[in-house]
C-alpha cells in the first residue's frame, strides 16, 4: 500500500531570514495580489516568492530566487532524514481544536492502483502552472493534505509520543491559528511510524492539482533522462481521518443573473421531493440544519432575502440513485450531489458544464457572505449546506468516484514554508 519515507527537509534559516511568522503564507491558490504585496512588505524572503511567483517569466524568477536563498543560507536542508509532525489549533464557534498529522515523502501511485484515492476533478490551467514551477525548482514548497485510515489509532500515538518535546518551529497566523513543527529523527522511530502505513490507502483532502502535477513531472523526468528516486516521491502532511480535531466545513451556492426566477414555482417543484418548512430568522439556519445533520438527513436552507428562508428535507434517500443508476449510494447520497442533481440541474436548468465554468453559481465558504449576496441583489437565491462528512470522501473516493466541485473545505489550510521538499 502506501509507501512513506523521511526526508531531509529544506527550512528557513530563521537568524538570516528573520521571523517564521513573517516568512509562511496561506496556500497559493486563495493568496490575492494585494495579499501578496502585503507578505512581500513584510519579509522579502516570505515563501510567497517561490510559491506564486510574478513577472515576465515568474518559473525562471522562482528558480533564481530559491538558488539565491540557498547561496545566501537564508533556507538550508537538514542534516538528517525526518519525519516532521505538524498540528494546527485553532478556534470555530467557541470550540478550541486541535489536530495533528506528520509530513513525509510518499511514493506516486497512479490513481487506478488504488493506493492513492482522489475525490474530486481538477483544472488543466492550475496543474500547468504548478507544472512549470516544479521544472524550473525542482522542489515541492506545499505539501499535498492527504487522510488515512487507522481505527487504533496507533500512527496518532506515535506522534503524539514523538512530540512531548519543544517543537521546531511555532507561529500564530493572521486568523488566529497556531501552528507548530517538530523533527522526529530517531531511527525505530521512523521505522514504527513508516510500517504503519504499509497497509494503508491515502485520500487525497486538498491538492489534487499538486498531486496530478507530480506524477506528470516524475515521468517529464523519465522520459527526459533527468530522473532519480527523489522524484518518485511527493511531499504529503497525512492525517487520520477520525482524528477528533479534523474540521470539514461546508461551501454554499448562490444562484445569480438567471433570465427567470421564481421562487413561489422553484418550491411548488422542489416539493416532489422534499419536504419544506418556512423558517423566520436567517440566524437561525445553521441552528437548524445542524439538527438535521445530527439526524442524518439530507438537508440545506433556501435563501432568497429578508428573514425568512426555507428548508428542504429529502423525501426518499434514493431519489438521486433512481436517476444516476450508475454512481455508487455514497455518491448519491452526498447533500451536494441531491442539491446539484434535483435542484440546480433538473429544476433551475444549470448543468454541470454551466456549474463548472460558474455561469450561474458561485461557490461561498461563509454562510453570512452567501446571505449577504442575495440581500444586496447581487444574487438571486443562496442554498446554506451541511458539511461533508470525512467517511463520505472516504467512501465515494473509494467507488473510484469523485465528487461534485466544491463539496468539501478542510479547516483550516495547511500553512506553506514551515518545511520544503527539494528534491
Amino acid at each position: 500500500m502506501a509507501e512513506i519515507r523521511p526526508f531531509k527537509g529544506l527550512r528557513f534559516e530563521c537568524e538570516k531570514a528573520g521571523k517564521i511568522e513573517d516568512l509562511v503564507c496561506p496556500p497559493y491558490d486563495i493568496i490575492s495580489e494585494e495579499q501578496r504585496l502585503a507578505y512581500l512588505e513584510k519579509n522579502q524572503n516570505n515563501i510567497i516568492r517561490l510559491e506564486l511567483p510574478k513577472g515576465d517569466d515568474p518559473y525562471a524568477e522562482a528558480g533564481r530566487t530559491l538558488e539565491d536563498m540557498l547561496s545566501k543560507g537564508v533556507l538550508r536542508t537538514d542534516d538528517k532524514d525526518s519525519i516532521y509532525v505538524y498540528e494546527e489549533t485553532f478556534t470555530v464557534d467557541g470550540i478550541t481544536r486541535s489536530f495533528k498529522g506528520c509530513i513525509v515523502r510518499v511514493k506516486l501511485e497512479e490513481f487506478s492502483k488504488g493506493i492513492i484515492l482522489p475525490h474530486e476533478e481538477t483544472l488543466s490551467k492550475a496543474k500547468e502552472d504548478r507544472f512549470n514551477l516544479m521544472k524550473a525548482t525542482n522542489c515541492n514548497f506545499s505539501q499535498i493534505y492527504s487522510l488515512f485510515n487507522d481505527p487504533e489509532h496507533s500512527i496518532t500515538k506515535a506522534l503524539d509520543r514523538c512530540t512531548a518535546c519543544s517543537p521546531l518551529s511555532e507561529l500564530t497566523d493572521g486568523e488566529g491559528v497556531t501552528h507548530r513543527l517538530w523533527a522526529v529523527t530517531d531511527d525505530q522511530d521512523i521505522s514504527e511510524i513508516c510500517s504503519g502505513f504499509a497497509d494503508k490507502k491515502l485520500y487525497i483532502a486538498d491538492g489534487h492539482h499538486r498531486y496530478e502535477t507530480a506524477l506528470n513531472y516524475r515521468n517529464y523526468c523519465r522520459e527526459n533522462g533527468t530522473a532519480c528516486e527523489s522524484k518518485d516521491y511527493v511531499m504529503m502532511m497525512l492525517v487520520d481521518m477520525e482524528h477528533p480535531g479534523l474540521l470539514v466545513l461546508p461551501t454554499h451556492r448562490i444562484v445569480r443573473d438567471l433570465d427567470s426566477f421564481d421562487p413561489e414555482a422553484i418550491l411548488e417543484k422542489c416539493a416532489e421531493y422534499f419536504d419544506i418548512t418556512e423558517f423566520s430568522g436567517k440566524d437561525t439556519i445553521e441552528k437548524v440544519l445542524r439538527k438535521e445533520y445530527d439526524n442524518g438527513n439530507k438537508a440545506f436552507a433556501f435563501f432568497c432575502g429578508g428573514e425568512k428562508y426555507h428548508l428542504l428535507v429529502l423525501k426518499d434517500k434514493t431519489a438521486v440513485k433512481k436517476l444516476l443508476p450508475d454512481k455508487s449510494d455514497s455518491y448519491c447520497g452526498l447533500d451536494v450531489s441531491v442539491l446539484h442533481t434535483l435542484v440546480l440541474e433538473r429544476i433551475f436548468g444549470i448543468d454541470a458544464e454551466n456549474m463548472a465554468r460558474q455561469i450561474n453559481l458561485t461557490y461561498v465558504k461563509k454562510s453570512e457572505d452567501a446571505l449577504e449576496s442575495v440581500d444586496s441583489g447581487k444574487a438571486q437565491c443562496a442554498f446554506i449546506l451541511n458539511p461533508t462528512r470525512v467517511e463520505e470522501i472516504r467512501d465515494v473516493a473509494a467507488a473510484g468516484e469523485k465528487m461534485p466541485q466544491k463539496s468539501t473545505y478542510f479547516y483550516p489550510k495547511l500553512i506553506t514554508g514551515l518545511v520544503m521538499n527539494k528534491f
